[in-house]
């Protein structure tokens, strides 16, 4: 029912409208050949799983076949075994006499073997200490071997006879020497022999790169047939071990096999193989220590290791059986014991950062030297450090972004602390005499030194990651200052609501001159990163910084980080400015008491400009020598600025009141022209210190406009507020309202008629446009702007 549903709704979709009954046919067409396409599949699917199962069947009844054919051969030995017992007349006698006879003479053979057998250790011992004479050349090894061979296989067989239940054989168990010598005392003295030949086999083992450096062919083919014919009966008992392991009990009817002489692996190959090991591991002790001491002697320290294989190589391959394939036996060893040597010291905790570089650098020479061996990289398992490469670089950059951090966060700290104390001798001052930080010289050092690690990695990624980090570094520097600097500032400026001192706020023991000192400095910091004299053959901090990182990054790098880079030049220059104004807003603290005596009644009597300037002039005078010269003229403007600022914000004070026969725009053009006596000194500052000191004569305009007669009673005063604000598009109305609040005509009427013309510029195209076009890019900002 389900299926049919289905089908259904799969027809409801393809023909839901009746134009595509037309396609009845095509459809038809296509599911024709999507079916035999599906069918073909199907037939070649079943075509191979009839063949694997036609296999499968075959083997098994081949199987059966060979299964069967050897139970009946079986059935028919043990036929034949039990006719020939029957055909000979009393055959259990007979076969226990045989089997006297066979045990006799192997008693009889073995006493004869034991009787030889003091003799032959005397033989080999004699041959071993000549031997001892001559350790480079062992020219009785071969025959040391031979005899040690027939002597253990006789020890073998004895051991194997004297497990025997036969009681005939315990005559072997029982044997006495002449000497008085037991079967025991002789075996152990072979064993000392054994040990004796061993450590002669290893030392050879040991000096095998050596003795074929040296010529000494015959030693290393001497050593190779030793270990050839033991590597094979090795083979034979390992066969025979299994043998018996999975076939139990068919090898327990064998004596043939069971009394074969060894038994035991003796492991020649293996401990041939180890000694290549030690001998190499030996030689990365030493260079683990060279390593260690200097990371730039990591390729010599290795030398010999290219040295070996190439003896191997040239040397050893004609001396050594074939099928050993030497070479490919030390490749795989000495590469392995590189691998473990490099990762062991790549997850070393402690691994610094130029010995991390020497071994990311060390890869391709390493891969390079040994396709020069003839040995290509595909044949060497595993990867050198396990493609850990780009993790070790990754690594690298964060030890000296990590480095560089440590370093900015303990200049920081030393810093803050500095900067909050504000102790004497805290301050430093350049070759000029202007006041500096003790500390921006050591910063700018610490980059060049750990731009320069990061440059001996000699890849661009690095010295990127790094020069990212030193920017971000200087950013938060940048960030840090300003923050300290505004909130130190906020202490001496701020007033506590009804407070009658006006820096009841900061700590009594620490003077505004010393933050004052300290601003100057800071600014003078700024400066100092980005001020060039190249004519003179002086580079600013950051002009060095960025020659030494272009040669060592991207171009597309360069071109992007250099946008950064202008953006912190430009952030300099806001920090230093941004000090100095601090730097005149600590100044007007102690002018709160003169400010708020402007535009009273006792203004027009007391000379509060004349003492503004006089202690303008004393400040200049102070700090002009302790100031960067290009600051100079900063610290003009920005008083300018602030006494400006705070001279029409001053409109807002108590009991200011305008009448109209009083001389008030007499008062303020003698303001001002005080004040421009004093600024028209700095003839490079003073054009721009005039133009934004109109603003004056606008708010002038605003308190002295009369007004009109009729219905344009309040035109000209309309139109004086006109004039202000396209000269000063972001002109607050607030301050405006205050400013009429002034005259002593002031009524509703004015400020109504003030309202509705700037809602009328507001509203005039071109002037709401550009008012809007200014607001939202931030920039233009006129003097009016900070007037609130």
């Amino acid at each position: 029912m389900n299926e049919t549903e289905d089908v259904t709704s799969k027809l409801a979709e393809l023909l839901r409208h009746p134009d595509d009954l037309g396609r009845i046919s095509s459809l038809q067409s296509e599911f024709a050949r999507k079916k035999a396409a599906v069918d073909g599949q199907l037939r070649v699917g079943l075509q191979e799983q009839l063949s694997i199962t036609q296999s499968g069947m075959s083997a098994i009844s081949e199987g059966q076949r060979t299964v069967q054919l050897i139970k009946e051969e079986m059935m028919k030995i043990d036929r034949l075994c039990v006719e020939a017992q029957n055909m000979i007349r009393d055959f259990p006698f007979v076969d226990k006499i045989a089997r006297m006879q066979a045990n006799f003479a192997q008693v009889e053979e073995m006493t004869a073997s034991i009787e030889a057998f003091e003799q032959g250790l005397d033989d080999l011992e004699q041959l071993l200490r000549e031997d001892d004479q001559d350790m480079e050349h062992q020219n009785n090894l071969l025959a040391i071997h031979y005899g040690l061979t027939k002597l253990r296989d006789v020890r073998d067989k004895a051991m194997d006879q004297i497990k025997n239940e036969d009681s005939s054989l315990e005559l072997i168990n029982n044997l006495q020497l002449e000497n008085g010598a037991t079967l025991q005392d002789l075996f152990a003295r072979l064993d000392e022999v054994v040990d004796w030949f061993d450590e002669h086999v290893g030392t050879a083992c040991m000096n095998l790169i050596p003795l074929v450096q040296s010529g000494n062919n015959g030693m290393v083919v001497r050593l190779a047939l030793i270990v050839e014919e033991e590597e094979k009966k090795d083979r034979q008992v390992k066969a025979l071990q299994d043998a018996q392991r999975e076939f139990k009990d068919l090898a327990s009817r064998f004596k043939q096999m069971n009394s074969m002489g060894q038994k035991e692996l003796r492991g020649y190959k293996e401990k041939f193989l180890e000694a290549i090991r030690l001998n190499a591991e030996a030689q990365f002790d030493a260079t683990g220590q060279a390593f260690l001491e200097d990371p730039e002697k990591l390729e010599k320290s290795v030398r010999w290791y290219f040295n070996d294989l190439n003896t191997v190589k040239l040397g050893m391959q004609n001396l050594m059986p074939k099928k050993w394939r030497i070479l490919t036996t030390y490749v795989n060893i000495y590469h392995k014991l590189m691998h473990d040597f490099l990762i062991s010291r790549v997850d070393d905790p402690e691994l610094n950062p130029p010995h991390m570089l020497a071994i990311v650098h060390w890869v391709a020479k390493y891969y390079a030297k040994m396709d020069k061996l003839g040995v290509p990289a595909s044949d060497l398992n595993p990867h050198l450090i396990d493609d850990r490469e780009v993790d070790l670089v990754r690594e690298y950059k964060n030890l000296i972004t990590k480095a560089v951090d440590q370093w900015m966060d303990r200049i920081a700290a030393t810093d803050k602390q500095s900067f909050v104390e504000r102790k004497e001798n805290t301050l430093d001052t350049d070759p000029e005499g202007h006041f500096r930080t003790k500390t921006l010289g050591d910063m700018w050092r610490m980059f060049r030194e750990q731009l320069d690690v990061a440059a001996s990695s000699q890849r661009p990624d690095v010295v990127e990651g790094v020069v990212d980090a030193m920017i971000n570094t200087l950013k938060g520097r940048q960030d840090m200052w300003k923050s300290l600097a505004e909130s130190e500032t906020h202490k001496f400026t701020m007033v506590l609501p009804n407070s009658p001192n006006p820096n009841e706020m900061h700590d009594p023991a620490q003077s505004i001159q010393s933050l004052q000192d300290w601003l100057v400095a800071l600014a003078n910091d700024q400066i100092a990163c980005i001020d060039d004299h190249e004519e003179a053959g002086q580079v600013s901090y950051l002009t060095s910084f960025r020659r030494e990182y272009e040669p060592l990054v991207t171009p597309a790098y360069a071109l992007t980080v250099n946008i950064e880079v202008e953006s912190l030049s430009n952030s300099y220059v806001d920090l230093g400015t941004y000090c100095i104004s601090l730097f005149v807003n600590l100044i007007f603290v102690d002018f709160r008491p003169v400010m708020a005596q402007f535009f009273t009644p006792s203004w027009y009597t007391q000379k509060g400009m004349a003492q503004i300037i006089a202690t303008f002039e004393d400040y200049l005078t102070d700090y002009t020598h302790v100031l960067h010269p290009s600051l100079r003229d900063v610290l003009v403007e920005e008083l300018a600025d602030e006494l400006l600022v705070r001279y029409l914000a001053a409109m807002r004070n108590k009991s200011v009141k305008f009448r109209r026969n009083d001389p008030f725009t007499e008062k303020i053009k003698d303001d001002i022209l005080t004040a421009f006596e004093f600024f028209k000194t700095y003839e490079t500052s003073f054009p721009t210190i005039k133009d934004k000191f109109r603003a004056v004569n606008s708010m002038v305009s605003l308190l002295s406009a009369e007004k009109g007669p009729g219905s344009s009673e309040y035109g000209f005063i309309s139109e004086a507020y006109a004039d202000f604000k396209r000269q000063n598009w972001d002109l607050q109305i607030g301050w405006v309202e205050a400013v009429l609040r002034t005259r002593d005509d002031f009524d509703r009427g004015m400020l109504n008629a003030v309202k509705g013309k700037a809602a009328e510029m507001s509203a005039n195209a071109d002037f709401g446009e550009r008012e809007e076009r200014m607001g939202a890019l931030g920039g233009g900002e006129t003097v009016m702007g900070k007037v609130r």
